[in-house]
Order: structure tokens, then sequence, then C-alpha cells
């Protein structure tokens, strides 16, 4: 009687036993398994390929003869060891979205005790030059706005912020200050917002504010032996002004914004003391400081935002020599992890 009654609810009712669209089917979930015996993983996470190349091409990457690779909701993930870290490599691809996304589905599918981001970025610090890599110890979204309504000033309620939904405490840019000031710019001020976290520990749908996320301190702190490492100079014949350095940094910001205009970076430079400006970094700090993992951002610097230096508009030049550089860097914090 069971058997007829389990062959009515598969014929009848039209139950299959194959996983439904968007689940992880039995044969992902069987090599997620099994990879994750192998763990718990370093994760590394790249935004583009051309940053992503380099790494795969060292001599370092050894990669999983079993499984080199899983793909999942289209992403790839690739398994391996650099120097004594297992790790699992994946790319994100550009913007805050899809960094934040493929780091979810990084820390949610796999055992990993910890991230390492790293790419190139643009620069807001005119002491600074392309190759040079910098480590941030916090990060921050800006792009996330409160847009003031014209004739409101800097003294009044923000719309919904009695409830908490936003803050004047961060700060605003006032675009008249950069007008000609012949005319009020009726653009008004935009006022910088934290974003809404859940952490995994933390009471569902009870939500927590964060702004600048910190990154890991050990890591932060381990980072201050690569300071003398020798990084690249030369693409082919063409050199860079100087031997590209090594710096940790106050902070990195990120935005869903290319930003290639001088008065913008001189902006975030002083009010925020920005130096490396991207679109990933600050996504992947949101998901790592909402899911409880450590997690650091090494960002070789491949151009001075909106110009203004003698090699500042080179970035075509010069992004595969940060990118290697950044690479580098990574390869060398990674040997100085304990297994």
């Amino acid at each position: 009687m069971e058997m007829v009654f389990a062959v009515f609810f598969v014929l009848v009712l039209g139950i299959s036993t194959r996983t439904v669209d968007g689940a992880v089917s039995q044969s992902t979930m069987k090599k997620i398994d099994m990879m994750n015996k192998k763990g718990p993983y370093l994760g590394i996470v790249v935004p583009n390929s051309f940053e992503l190349t380099p790494l795969l091409e060292s001599a370092s990457f050894v990669a999983d003869q079993k499984l080199p690779t899983l793909d999942f909701s289209g992403r790839r993930f690739r398994f391996g060891r650099l120097d004594n870290q297992s790790v699992v490599i994946t790319m994100t691809g550009l913007s805050m979205l899809n960094a934040g996304v493929t780091t979810q589905l990084l820390l949610s599918l796999f055992k990993v005790k910890g991230v390492v981001h790293y790419g190139i970025a643009g620069n807001a610090d005119p002491q600074l030059q392309i190759g040079d890599v910098t480590i941030p110890q916090y990060w921050a979204h800006t792009g996330l706005w409160n847009w003031q309504r014209f004739g409101d000033g800097p003294d009044d309620l923000l719309s919904l912020e009695p409830f908490g939904d936003y803050t004047r405490d961060v700060g605003y840019i006032k675009f008249s200050d950069y007008n000609n000031k012949t005319v009020e710019n009726s653009l008004n001020n935009a006022w910088y917002q934290p974003e809404e976290i859940f952490p995994v520990f933390g009471t569902p749908e009870v939500r927590q504010h964060a702004f600048w996320v910190p990154v890991n301190r050990k890591y932060f702190a381990l980072a201050q032996q690569l300071l003398d490492l020798k990084l690249e100079s030369c693409v082919n014949t063409t050199c860079l002004p100087r031997t590209p350095i090594i710096m940790r940094v106050e902070r990195g910001i990120s935005a869903n914004v290319f930003v290639d205009n001088r008065a913008y970076r001189q902006f975030l430079n002083t009010k925020f003391n920005a130096t490396a400006i991207d679109m990933e970094s600050a996504a992947v700090a949101l998901v790592c400081k909402q899911q409880k993992k450590p997690f650091i951002v090494i960002r070789a610097l491949s151009d001075l935002a909106g110009g203004g230096s003698s090699v500042s508009n080179e970035a075509s030049t010069f992004a595969s020599l940060a990118a290697q550089n950044a690479v580098t860097v990574v390869l060398k914090f990674i040997s100085l992890l304990s297994p």
C-alpha cells in the first residue's frame, strides 16, 4: 500500500525526483560536500579575468586534481592550493551587486575560514602613483544616498530620518560647491548613508547599520610584513617614474560609479581620507561583516581618478602591471598565513 501511494504522488501530483529550478541539485551538492571535506578554505575573491589570470598562472597555484572547478548559479569556483593554504577562488564580475552575490555564495556553499579580495583600483591620493599597492584598514559603500529636497539645508531633517531609515551622521556633498556660483543648484545636497545589515548571529529581520567596515585586525597587522616586497615598475620598455610601493592606508571606498572626475576624487580624499576607489570591495566587506568572516582587501592603483599627474591617464598601459603587483602581494600575504 505504501508503494502505491508513493507512485501516486510521483505520477499524479507531478513530484519529480530532480531538484526544482533554483535549488542545489543532488549532483552539485555531492560535489560541494566532497570539497568541503577538504576544507576549511581561504576564499579568494577577484573582480575580473585580467586580475584573476596572473594568479592562476602563478607557479604557486596548484589546482585540485579531483575537482579543479565547480560551476554554480553563473559562478565558477576553482579549488586548489596556494603555498600552505587550501583555497577556493572565484571571480565576481563588475559592480557591488555581483561582488556581494558572489561572496555570499562562496560563504554559503563552502567552508571558508577567511576571505582575501584583491584587484586594481582608482586612486584618490595624488601622493601615490600607478602600480602602488594599497591595503586599507576600513571600507565603506559611498553609493547609498539620501538626496535632499531643494530648499532644505544641513540643519533640516531628512525624509524618514526620525524613523531611523536615514541619518545625517556621515555627511553630505553639496552640489552647488561645484558649479560656477552664478545660480543656485537645484540638486542641493546628497547625504551619505550606512548600509542596513543583518548579521548571521543577529535576530532575523532586525537591522543593524554599518558604514566603515574594518578588515580583520590580525590580517591587517600581518600585512605590515609586506611593505618591503619588491614590485614591478615597467611594461616592456615603458617604466613608471619610481618603483611602486606597498602601503597600509586608512580607508578605501566603493560604489557603482567609475570615478574619472578630479573634483569628486579630491572631495572623497578630503572628506573621507580615501585612497583606493573601486566598485566591489565594500560589498565583499559588508557580506563578510554580516557572515562574521575575517577578510582583507588588497588593491593596486591603476590610475589617479580624474587625472592630474604625469602618469594619471596611462591606466591602459599599466593596468596589467597593477594587476600583477596586486597578485604578487596577495601571494606573499597568503604565504605568511598559518596553515
